[in-house]
């Protein structure tokens, strides 16, 4: 008997290959044009505050390049000695976005389970934290989560950005099952038919069958969210933790200078370009190259 290698049907015909002018290198890596149009837009920026500040300025006082580049390290990584600022957004986003993975895969299998009881429990949770507001949910779990657990005599701090990425996780969960739900409805019925005829059972079906069949459908729209929620982490700072646009804040009221403003806030938007602007490009490379054809 042939060993089965992952498709309960007949291979068919080959896949075809991605668009022209569309490679994979380009896709994940900045062209040049939009590349340029940013740092244009940020250096007119900076060009402008530095003229304005020379108007305004009845003293001696740091230029505004100076000063951004004196700021940069703290809005990087963080005071001395402590986990903060841009590098506490992404490690939110990969924690949140991992957690909400794992979560949703298991929500978005419920919602096509043969149970009454279970498809309705998780299309319920489904739909109530899709259409949530992120900053509502945010506020929920920062207000009912404790400060700290015991557990076994042993007490366990819960720190503000740890309650603050399980509340991102929330409505990552929530959209990655629709993503999972909407995948393996996908599939053809004739590979669940195949699967009945090899006598697999429905979860054998579904783990070994349908959802190797699901990642590359899966994997663009998982992109995508990445990159929204990645956007989105700065809503952490209205609860309370030290991300990038907290200390963005502090940095402007140590400077106490209005024409810093601007500036400090376009170098904050060219951080989050220069990370999330190479994920839509590879994701816009996969839909392409990942697009069910007829």
């Amino acid at each position: 008997m042939r060993r089965y290698q992952g498709d309960a049907s007949c291979a068919g015909p080959a896949e075809p290959a991605p668009p022209a002018g569309e490679s994979g290198y380009t896709a994940a890596n900045f062209t040049p044009r939009a590349l340029a149009i940013v740092l244009g837009v940020f250096c007119v920026v900076v060009l402008a505050g530095e003229a304005l500040a020379q108007m305004r300025s009845g003293g001696p006082s740091r230029s505004i390049v100076a000063t951004l580049v004196a700021w940069t390290p703290l809005i990087l990584f963080g005071p001395p000695r402590e986990f903060g600022g841009f590098a506490l957004n992404i490690a939110v986003s990969f924690l949140a976005m991992a957690i909400g993975t794992v979560a949703g895969l298991f929500l978005g299998i419920g919602q096509i389970s043969l149970s009454p009881a279970v498809r309705k429990v998780s299309w319920a949770i489904t739909q109530f934290f899709r259409n949530s507001p992120w900053l509502v949910l945010l506020f929920f779990v920062m207000l009912l989560t404790p400060f700290q657990i015991k557990i076994a005599g042993y007490t366990i701090p819960l720190p503000a950005w740890l309650k603050a990425t399980f509340g991102l996780s929330l409505p990552v969960m929530a959209n990655f099952a629709e993503i999972v739900r909407g995948s393996i409805n996908s599939i053809p019925t004739s590979q669940w038919e195949s699967a009945e005829s090899l006598a697999f059972t429905r979860m054998q079906t579904i783990w070994r069958i349908i959802l190797p069949q699901c990642v590359k459908r899966m994997t663009p729209p998982w992109m995508n969210w990445y990159a929204i929620l990645t956007m989105a982490t700065p809503l952490i700072s209205i609860v309370g933790v030290n991300d990038a646009m907290t200390l963005t804040q502090d940095a402007l009221a140590a400077e106490q200078r209005s024409e810093l403003l601007m500036p400090m806030y376009g170098l904050l938007l060219v951080f989050f370009f220069v990370y999330c602007y190479p994920i839509a490009r590879w994701t816009i490379y996969l839909e392409r190259k990942f697009a069910v054809r007829s």
